[in-house]
């Protein structure tokens, strides 16, 4: 399979000579789910901002279908959507604003924004909300339209940052089985989230931060096989890790 993203010997971090981040080397294949774990502070949100171009690497690269940002930043940048943890949204803009506005900066056609809105709106139980202000809206309401505005432009990768905090039941399995969906059409998702117990049974492999570093990744079967625990829960094997069992 085609690499979607590629990050190599990443060093990194928030202040020069410093980095958080040592060594970081993974990727991400089309078609392919990938979790990104760790305890607070490993380092999860500062590879995810590196990858979105939000911090520059100290050492090593970042690309998305062969591109670095500073090689191509409109093909590098149109190539993915970002989910982040806490929904940010403008107070002065509605909900089909919102829709509007993402689908004027991605390059949707009216017809590709009016079909994929409504099936958006549909599945998140939004439809009689188009017209409400972020301001009306429960944070897990803000975290649908957030939701909506990336799977709304469908580009090759995904960056979800803890999606399922704020959702209710529904509205987690809605946004579960859309990404099921997607990733068979080929979509790519680099998905962060302490609920291990939910993305066990969607990720294809694992990657996890310790204190900066990758301390394993692979397959649900190479963790356990790294670890000598062939019928552990990814619960499990993470906490045997992340205590030192792995180093």
């Amino acid at each position: 399979m085609t690499d979607v993203l590629t990050v190599e010997e990443l060093y990194g971090g928030y202040l020069p000579g410093k980095p958080v981040l040592k060594n970081i080397t993974f990727s991400v294949k089309k078609g392919e789910m990938v979790g990104l774990i760790g305890l607070n502070g490993a380092g999860k949100s500062t590879t995810i901002k590196h990858i979105l171009g939000l911090l520059e690497p100290q050492q090593g690269s970042i690309r998305i279908h062969g591109n670095t940002l500073k090689e191509n930043r409109t093909s590098y940048h149109s190539s993915y959507a970002y989910v982040p943890e806490s929904p940010e949204l403008y107070e002065e803009l509605t909900i089909q604003e919102h829709l509007e506005l993402t689908a004027m900066v991605y390059g949707l056609n009216r017809k590709e924004l009016e079909e994929r809105a409504e099936i958006l709106l549909n599945e998140f139980h939004m439809k009689e909300k188009t017209g409400s202000f972020s301001t009306q809206l429960s944070k897990g309401m803000k975290q649908k339209v957030m939701i909506m505005n990336a799977f709304l432009v469908r580009p090759s990768l995904y960056v979800i940052d803890e999606p399922f905090l704020g959702l209710d039941p529904l509205a987690m399995r809605s946004l579960l089985d859309l990404m099921s969906k997607y990733k068979e059409n080929g979509a790519s998702f680099l998905l962060s989230s302490h609920i291990l117990s939910t993305i066990e049974k969607y990720c294809d492999r694992f990657i996890v931060l310790d204190q900066g570093e990758i301390v394993a990744q692979g397959t649900l079967e190479d963790l356990r096989g790294k670890t000598g625990m062939p019928a552990a829960s990814l619960d499990e094997l993470f906490y045997y890790m992340v205590k030192g069992g792995v180093r």
